[in-house]
């Protein structure tokens, strides 16, 4: 958006609280500029993040009027289809006097956190800020009046944490003119986005960006009317005010300046690019009194560790209560996660993606001249294969015990660690390695009789017409599900294929894991390796979601050596499975 299409409201809200600052297309455009890869750095070392969702939704909690709705707390305006004349009177009532920002800052700090990403305004439209451009915000509206941006801001420099905003840029349910709200106003094709914009969303953007200090980072949501330019005039204006301040991809239009995933998305293999999952430690974002469905610290660190493993960032959520306090649960995970990251945060900050393929028994991240071994399932004969790794390796050691090398041999291109018979973390132990700068380094995945070998969709090479697709479903409003499948497998000469190697020879069970959600009819299917066909039929699912695995029998492997085994259709039909793995389990 240029200059030229401010309206005279919009330009007006920029200098009655922005001084001499110019906010002209032209003039962001001639501003100082600092390098993508510059701005980018802190969020690339920082890896670990704390969402706070918090706002007049907190207050119902999920119920209106004696009744529960589905979904996540933050939308029970959009779920219950409030009125804006009955919405409103929350704030009424919205006393956060239990607030304490050094608590939340605290919190975060210990749990190895390194930015906190608030709710400056959620869809509902109310500013969880001191906003002259609307009365509709915490300090003008509520009994509390006070400013919990301003608290947080003073708690993240004393504890060294970035603050960042989060900023609902397109929906709005308390404005005709933006997005959402169509029970108020059911003539959706009748709004002026671009008036909401001038008049609202973009003065609120200016002043969250100019009332509190340096800001990490403006985290936007929900782009669904706003468009290209709209977008990039939000990025330019972001980065005109802070040019240090990054902003998220969800501004729209592939206009910011990392990628975020899906809501609880995390992708089955590395990304070069800067990105970021915004994920639940529960199912909800806002406070939702009967969702205490709290993830494990398992959960939780396996997750954040698989996430670094590819590169990304997590961004992990709490939803205080409408007295401003983070449930308990939450401090408890919170707690846990923290004692962990005090022994292993190095295998966690400044990492990057990793360069070793599948691993059966965990994941692993990198830096310059180490690998850290994440160890999710610690092996029975103390004995670790580390497969792939073609270059010398000069050291091996505990993370939490560097100064005890431990015993590595080589077996071909697999690294073998001889292990303490019990793993010293329960949850994940980390080994660093001591390598080269300059690896060399085979992916290809190893089969390992300790383990279950899980073939993935994303691993199989694809031919004919079979390819690889990703799938989202939802089962509730807010509670999103991301998966990769094989799918038309119409003939025999649509294949996909997988590639994997041998230390040993032996026996393995095969199983198929899918999903159908239509009629499978007489289509049969058959799995071959070598001279090895094994035939297989499918059933039905309910959906996508709905998961089979079927058991189609056994293959014999000869020797240590290189192979390759296909899945493909025996005869031609519209075929309606999703193949997520072919997993292998040693007999």
């Amino acid at each position: 958006m240029t200059a030229k299409k401010l309206s005279i409201v919009g330009l007006l809200c920029v200098f009655s609280f922005c001084g001499n600052v110019l906010m002209a297309g032209d003039d962001i455009k001639n501003n100082k500029q600092i390098d993508p890869q510059q701005r980018l750095q802190w969020f690339r070392d920082a890896k670990f993040g704390m969402f706070i969702h918090w706002g007049l939704y907190s207050l119902p909690a999920g119920e209106w009027k004696g009744e529960n709705y589905a979904g996540i707390g933050e939308w029970i305006m959009y779920s219950a289809k409030i009125p804006i004349s009955e919405y409103q009177q929350i704030a009424k009532d919205f006393n956060p006097y239990k607030f304490d920002a050094e608590k939340v800052v605290k919190l975060a700090s210990q749990t190895g956190m390194k930015y906190i990403v608030i709710t400056s305004k959620h869809h509902d439209g109310f500013a969880m800020y001191h906003s002259k451009v609307s009365k509709y915000n915490i300090v003008d509206a509520t009994p509390y009046k006070k400013d919990p941006i301003e608290q947080l801001a003073k708690a993240c420099k004393k504890y060294g944490l970035k603050l960042c905003f989060y900023y609902s840029q397109d929906q709005d349910w308390n404005e005709p003119e933006a997005t959402g709200n169509t029970w108020d106003w059911p003539e959706e094709g009748k709004r002026d986005l671009q008036k909401y914009l001038d008049n609202k969303a973009i003065p609120q953007v200016k002043e969250i960006l100019t009332q509190y200090g340096p800001i990490g980072l403006i985290w936007f949501d929900t782009p669904r009317s706003i468009n290209l330019e709209q977008s990039q005039y939000l990025v330019d204006l972001v980065h005109q005010l802070q040019p240090a301040c990054l902003v998220n991809g969800r501004v729209g239009n592939d206009a910011g300046d990392y990628k975020t995933m899906g809501d609880n998305e995390i992708p089955r293999t590395p990304i070069e690019d800067a990105w970021e999952t915004p994920a639940t430690l529960n199912k909800t974002w806002g406070y939702k009194k009967d969702d205490t469905n709290f993830k494990s610290p398992n959960e939780v660190i396996h997750k954040l560790v698989n996430i670094v493993s590819k590169g990304g960032n997590y961004l992990l959520n709490v939803g205080p209560t409408a007295e401003g306090v983070i449930p308990q649960g939450s401090i408890e995970v919170l707690q846990s996660v923290g004692d962990w990251m005090e022994v292993n945060s190095e295998s966690i900050y400044e990492t990057s993606a990793t360069s070793l393929g599948p691993l059966p028994w965990g994941m692993s991240t990198t830096k310059p001249g180490k690998i850290y071994l994440h160890i999710f399932k610690w092996p029975r004969d103390g004995k670790l294969i580390v497969p792939g790794i073609k270059s010398e390796v000069k050291k091996a050691s505990l993370l939490a015990a560097k100064d005890k090398n431990l015993e590595i041999t080589k077996k071909g291109d697999n690294l073998i660690i001889s292990l303490p018979l019990k793993a010293p973390d329960r949850i994940d132990s980390v080994i660093v390695l001591q390598v080269p700068e300059k690896l060399q380094i085979d992916k290809t995945r190893v089969l390992m009789k300790n383990y279950s070998n899980i073939l993935g969709s994303f691993e199989a090479a694809t031919s004919g017409n079979a390819e690889l697709v990703k799938c989202h479903w939802s089962k509730d409003l807010g509670d999103h599900y991301f998966d990769e499948f094989i799918t038309s497998l119409n003939s025999p000469e649509d294949i996909s294929r997988w590639t994997f190697k041998t230390i040993e020879p032996g026996e393995y069970r095969v199983k198929v894991v899918y999903s159908a959600q239509k009629p499978v009819g007489n289509q049969n299917f058959v799995l071959e390796f070598g001279q090895n066909k094994l035939p297989f039929k499918c059933e039905q699912t309910v959906d996508i979601s709905e998961q089979k695995t079927v058991d189609i029998g056994t293959i014999s492997i000869p020797a240590a050596s290189k192979y390759e085994l296909s899945l493909k259709s025996v005869n031609e039909a519209v075929s309606s499975i999703h193949v997520l793995s072919v997993n292998l389990f040693a007999k």
